[in-house]
């Protein structure tokens, strides 16, 4: 998925050699990974060239072009996961972790869209009435119960460093920090002064 992002942001940084205003709803070019544990999700959005919705149609609505089928039969029959480039699946890897994916995106030539598929082969696209992401694509993966560790700093870690290390672009992982913070004793009481004073 992030070697998606990294062709999609290829693609309008070449527009805009020959036409500038092509950046003008986005000047930055990067890939931000952004893991929520309480909602169980994992959402990789970058601010390339985002798709119209006849993408969204080509390039995502079929399970053929996607060699995901083959693979999947290929899996069934005990061929190992890491051979999943060799069908071509890209996107469609993301059903391996994901029981839904929400894929949200804004073309400069086009509204911006929400894609919905849960694995079936259906999907659904409506235009997207929610607030705007400029230009680009965000996909939200709503992670199977036994895929959590995707949403572990350590995992996602390691899985950019051995995987994307020769992206071209920024890639930002959002992750909470936790810091003890020890209250001295004057503090303690101050605070009970202050207690007191509201009662």
């Amino acid at each position: 998925l992030i070697s998606n992002s990294s062709d999609a942001l290829d693609k309008i940084r070449y527009e805009s050699l020959t036409d500038a205003t092509k950046l003008d709803s986005e000047k930055a070019l990067k890939i931000d990974i952004i893991p929520d544990s309480e909602a169980k999700t994992l959402t990789i959005r970058d601010t390339g060239i985002g798709m119209t919705k006849s993408d969204l149609v080509n390039n995502l609505g079929t399970i053929a072009k996607s060699g995901t089928k083959a693979f999947m039969e290929a899996l069934s029959a005990g061929a190992d996961i890491s051979m999943i480039g060799q069908f071509g699946v890209g996107f469609y890897s993301a059903y391996l972790v994901a029981d839904t994916v929400v894929v949200t995106t804004k073309h400069n030539d086009d509204e911006q869209y929400i894609w919905k598929s849960s694995a079936g082969g259906s999907f659904t696209i409506e235009l997207d009435q929610g607030p705007s992401i400029g230009r680009g694509t965000r996909i939200c993966l709503h992670l199977k119960e036994d895929q959590e560790e995707y949403l572990t700093e350590k995992r996602l870690k390691e899985i950019v460093k051995k995987h994307s290390q020769f992206i071209g672009y920024p890639i930002s992982l959002q992750v909470e920090k936790e810091r003890d913070l020890e209250v001295s004793d004057d503090e303690d009481e101050e605070e009970k002064k202050d207690e007191e004073k509201k009662e």
